[in-house]
């Protein structure tokens, strides 16, 4: 395996020996496991209420059929699979195991789009609550299932589009050798290119500048109708600004490499705590929040989830018994 230097870290890999100029390896390797053990627990409970959340949902027609339920529970499918992704990517970086190009870009791909994907699955639920408060007649035939599919769809090609020019920027700077070696698996390492990177941010900022605008309007025009005193109204009008709290979660994301450069420069000495805190901080609690803030912050879904609850504590007195 040849030398390469893993993601973040001043450390060197030659064939699989960790070399390091005044590197306490017993205290990093503590460190390692201790944020490994924090990010595996965070993430088997997020997605073990995200696997119930999805069971209730399939469950039961009045969430199958009503378009805000269909918004949601996807948006739960796309941060459980982003949330796998991202700590598969993380314990990769972390054991320092280099996989090969071609197969680190499978794994990437669907964690770029999932990443995406976030932003405008929230543009659509403000939308759909914007619609259900402010043009309540209408909302039956502009917020239909089939239309809601049509736009989660929408949403997916997309965010597709945004990574296409990544692929062929890759084939066309690099060579087809280069898919066959090893490399810790980082978007960095994989789209190199200047013009990736580039692209990369213009993007970010124009999907960011957006989605953001449309948060705003909805969360004024909601707020408008909300003086009224209608409880619907002032319903909608919480949920948007929970949509705009997830929204500066993700605009964190994106600010992830800059705090990290940040810490460092004022913590030097704590470069492997400032990786593991903000990895858990950035990509972990966010993901973890999201079935707490939209799922059990909702009546129905609050209720069904009593319901499975007190039905599993009843099968335990039984097994117990």
């Amino acid at each position: 395996m040849s030398s390469s230097s893993a993601p973040g870290t001043n450390f060197t890999v030659t064939e699989g020996n960790l070399t390091g100029p005044g590197v306490n390896l017993g205290m990093f390797s503590l460190t390692a496991v201790v944020g490994n053990v924090v990010v595996i627990l965070l993430g088997i409970i997020t997605c073990s209420i995200n696997t119930l959340m999805i069971h209730i949902f399939n469950k039961h027609q009045i969430f199958r059929f009503n378009p805000r339920y269909i918004l949601f529970i996807h948006l739960v499918l796309n941060e459980t699979l982003q949330l796998i992704l991202s700590i598969s990517l993380y314990l990769f970086a972390n054991s320092y195991f280099t996989i090969y190009v071609s197969l680190c870009m499978l794994i990437l791909l669907p964690a770029i789009l999932t990443t995406r994907n976030t932003p405008v699955n929230l543009a659509c639920m403000a939308a759909e609550c914007y619609i259900s408060v402010c043009i309540p007649l209408r909302h039956g035939n502009i917020c239909t299932v089939k239309k809601t599919y049509i736009a989660i769809g929408i949403m997916w090609v997309i965010s597709l589009l945004t990574i296409l020019p990544d692929i062929f920027i890759l084939f066309i700077t690099e060579e087809l050798h280069f898919l066959k070696t090893r490399v810790f698996c980082d978007r960095d390492r994989v789209f190199r290119s200047s013009d990736s990177k580039n692209k990369r941010d213009a993007s970010h900022i124009f999907f960011l500048v957006v989605v953001c605008l449309i948060l705003f309007y909805t969360y004024f025009r909601v707020l408008f109708v909300a003086k009224a005193a209608n409880s619907d109204a002032k319903k909608a009008r919480n949920t948007i600004l929970l949509h705009g709290f997830q929204m500066l979660m993700c605009m964190t994301l994106y600010m992830q490499t800059l705090l990290k450069q940040l810490l460092i420069y004022l913590f030097p000495g704590q470069r492997i705590p400032i990786q593991h805190t903000i990895f858990i901080l950035i990509q972990i609690i966010p993901r973890c929040l999201s079935p707490v803030v939209y799922g059990i912050r909702d009546k129905t879904f609050r209720m069904y989830f009593k319901k499975y609850f007190i039905c599993l504590q009843v099968k335990a007195i039984r097994v117990q018994t």
